[in-house]
């Protein structure tokens, strides 16, 4: 893949959350970026590891995930290209959380030392990355309501509709059509429910004629009742510089 592929994933997605002045755009591009193409289902840092370089998805889905001494595991949020979503062990040195690949993906490696001098010789970059911690932060407060308060039909419907906003941003939704590439094992995984469950749920959303999942692309059939179900706001999301 071109290397300026590789940093445009990142450069986009910035643009629709902060204002980026063309001079940050330049040293963007100049980001030294190891490329590393990594296989469905595999650990790209591990909790309790120290890090020294962060993660930017160029192609490919990966989870943030944290599993008890039971073998349970919760994924804690879903990533896609164009992010970073590691940027916090920049300064958290030791991992609290696992964040592994969904599919076969495109991850870019930009060492710690590289971002902390990028941070101090440019502060409008340092501003924007502090920007994304703080979406970062307020997806997961969305994302412990959505948890721990809707009923699972509604809560599979916001995951998926939250999903599609971020896909749509980035050009990788098709008409009702995205991505999803979870199995029902992580959707119950995602949801805090069982795989069984998460079946009848998939199953119900389908039958109600609201939205289809099928070999993990979603197709949604009636868009007025997907958003009554998932009681949707987008701010939280912040896709615009002045949110």
């Amino acid at each position: 893949m071109p290397s300026d592929a590789i940093r445009a994933a990142l450069i986009k997605r910035l643009r629709i959350s902060s204002a980026i002045a063309e001079e940050d755009i330049r040293e963007i591009e100049a980001l030294p970026i190891s490329v590393r193409q990594y296989p469905a289902e595999t650990a790209v840092v591990r909790d309790g590891e120290r890090a020294t370089e962060c993660c930017l998805i160029v192609d490919g889905f990966c989870v943030r995930s944290k599993t008890i001494a039971s073998g349970k595991r919760q994924i804690l949020s879903i990533h896609i290209p164009g992010e970073i979503p590691d940027l916090m062990s920049l300064f958290l040195h030791v991992m609290d959380h696992d964040l592994s690949t969904l599919t076969p993906s495109t991850l870019g490696f930009i060492s710690h030392e590289t971002l902390q001098k990028l941070h101090r010789r440019s502060p409008g970059i340092a501003e924007m990355f502090w920007r994304d911690t703080l979406i970062d932060s307020a997806m997961f407060r969305e994302w412990i309501v959505n948890v721990g308060q809707r009923p699972a039909p509604a809560r599979l419907a916001h995951v998926m509709i939250e999903l599609r906003e971020r896909l749509r941003i980035i050009g990788r939704v098709d008409g009702g059509n995205f991505d999803m590439p979870l199995t029902q094992e992580q959707i119950g995984e995602a949801l805090g429910i069982t795989a069984v469950h998460a079946n009848r749920v998939i199953r119900q959303l389908r039958q109600d004629g609201i939205v289809e999942l099928n070999r993990g692309r979603v197709n949604v059939l009636d868009e007025r009742k997907f958003q009554e179900l998932a009681d949707f706001d987008n701010r939280y999301l912040h896709q615009s510089p002045t949110l």
